[in-house]
C-alpha cells in the first residue's frame, strides 16, 4: 500500500473504535487531514476491501475494519499513548501486597478496570519446587508443614505422623531438605532421599518423606492458578452482546478456562507484549475477540502471563501500555517479596 491507503486505514480504524460505527467518505475526510475527493476515497477503500483489510456491512455504505485490517494497524500503524499519571498512581498502589496469590488477584482487577475490558493473570503450571521448609509442632503427632515457592508463596499443610517427634527433629528435618534440596521438584527430591536413606537416621528420614509427600500434594494443588476480573464488563459491549450464541461462546471460555489458560501459558515463554486478534489463535476462536498478553517475572525468570481480554474494536494504543507497565510492576512486587524473608511477611 502506498502512504495514502495506510493513512485512510489508520484513520478509518481509529474512528471506528472510537464511534463503533461504519465509516463513510465524509468522515475519512474530515479526519484524515487528506484533500481527497469522495470518488477518490471510495476508490482506496475498495482497494482496500480487495486485500481483505476492510469490509462493507449490508446495512451501510461505510466501511469496517477485519481482523486482518486490525492486524497491520496494531503492526505497523499504530501510536501508543503512555499511561496517565494517576493511572501510574493506581498501579503502584493497588500492587502492594504481603503474598504473591494477592498481586495476582489485584493485577487482574486493576486490569480490568484500567481496560474496562476483562484482566486475566496466571501463574505458571510447574513441578512443586521449594526454597525454603519448615516444620512446626500442632501438638501430638500433628504437625505443621510450611513450604515457600520460589516466587514468595507461603502453603502451610497440616500433616498426621505415626509418632510424636521432637523439636530437635523437626528443625533437623527442616535444615536438611531446604539446604540439600531447595529448587528442586519434590519429584526428585523423593527420589535422593530414598537413595540417601542409609545415611540418615530413621526417625528424621521418614519425615523427611512424609513432608516430600504431602508438601507435593500442597504445591500441586496451589499451581497454574488463573485469576479472570471484570468479565462482565464484556457484556456492555454491543458486537459481543447483541448476539447470544457469540456470548455463550465468550462465556463458555471464561467458565472452561482450559483454552484460555492454555493460550495465557504458551505466551509465557515469548518476549514481551503478544496479541491475539480476531480468532487468531486456536485455542480461543472467537472472531470479535482481541487478547493482549505480557509475561512477568521474578528474579529473571519467567513465571507467569497477565493481559486484557476484550473486542477487537478494543483501544490498542491505550490497552497494550496498560499490559506492558502492569506486568512490569507485577514483576517488581513480586521480585520484592522475593528478596525479603518469606516467614517474616
Amino acid at each position: 500500500m502506498d502512504d495514502r491507503s495506510r493513512r485512510l486505514l489508520k484513520t478509518l480504524i481509529e474512528r471506528y473504535i472510537v464511534e463503533g460505527q461504519p465509516v463513510g467518505s465524509r468522515s475519512l475526510s474530515k479526519f484524515s487531514g487528506l484533500d481527497l475527493s469522495p470518488a477518490t476515497i471510495r476508490n482506496v477503500m475498495s482497494d482496500l476491501e480487495e486485500l481483505g483489510l476492510v469490509a462493507s456491512p449490508h446495512t451501510s455504505a461505510g466501511r469496517i475494519p477485519t481482523p486482518k485490517g486490525y492486524r497491520l494497524f496494531v503492526d505497523t500503524l499504530l501510536t501508543m499513548q503512555p499511561l496517565a499519571p494517576e493511572q501510574t498512581a493506581m498501579l503502584q498502589e493497588g500492587l502492594t501486597a504481603d503474598a504473591p496469590s494477592r498481586i495476582m488477584s489485584h493485577a487482574a482487577s486493576l486490569l480490568s478496570s484500567l481496560s474496562q475490558f476483562a484482566g486475566v493473570v496466571t501463574s505458571a503450571r510447574r513441578a512443586g519446587v521449594f526454597r525454603h521448609l519448615e516444620f512446626l509442632r500442632l501438638g501430638e503427632r500433628r504437625l505443621l508443614l510450611i513450604l515457600v515457592t520460589p516466587e514468595g508463596d507461603v502453603h502451610n499443610k497440616v500433616i498426621q505422623t505415626d509418632r510424636d517427634y521432637p523439636v530437635e527433629a523437626l528443625v533437623e528435618a527442616g535444615n536438611y531438605l531446604t539446604t540439600h534440596y531447595a529448587g528442586l521438584s519434590l519429584d526428585e527430591v523423593n527420589r535422593r532421599l530414598r537413595q540417601e536413606l542409609v545415611r540418615l537416621r530413621e526417625d528424621v528420614s521418614r519425615l523427611m518423606l512424609k513432608a516430600v509427600e504431602e508438601g507435593g500434594a500442597a504445591l500441586t494443588d496451589a499451581s497454574g492458578a488463573l485469576v479472570i476480573s471484570g468479565e462482565r464488563r464484556l457484556l456492555e459491549v454491543s458486537e459481543l452482546s447483541d448476539d447470544m450464541s457469540r456470548l455463550r461462546q465468550l462465556f463458555d471460555l471464561f467458565e472452561q478456562k482450559t483454552m484460555l489458560s492454555q493460550l495465557l501459558t504458551s505466551t509465557s515463554t515469548a518476549q514481551g507484549i503478544q496479541i491475539f486478534i480476531g480468532g487468531e489463535s486456536a485455542l480461543v476462536p472467537v472472531e470479535e475477540l482481541s487478547i493482549v498478553t505480557a509475561p512477568y517475572e521474578v528474579d529473571g525468570r519467567v513465571v507467569g502471563t497477565l493481559g486484557v481480554i476484550g473486542p477487537t474494536r478494543m483501544a490498542y494504543d491505550r490497552v497494550i501500555p496498560i499490559v506492558d507497565i502492569t506486568a512490569r510492576m507485577v514483576t517488581a512486587a513480586l521480585s520484592h517479596l522475593q528478596s525479603d524473608e518469606p516467614l517474616n511477611e
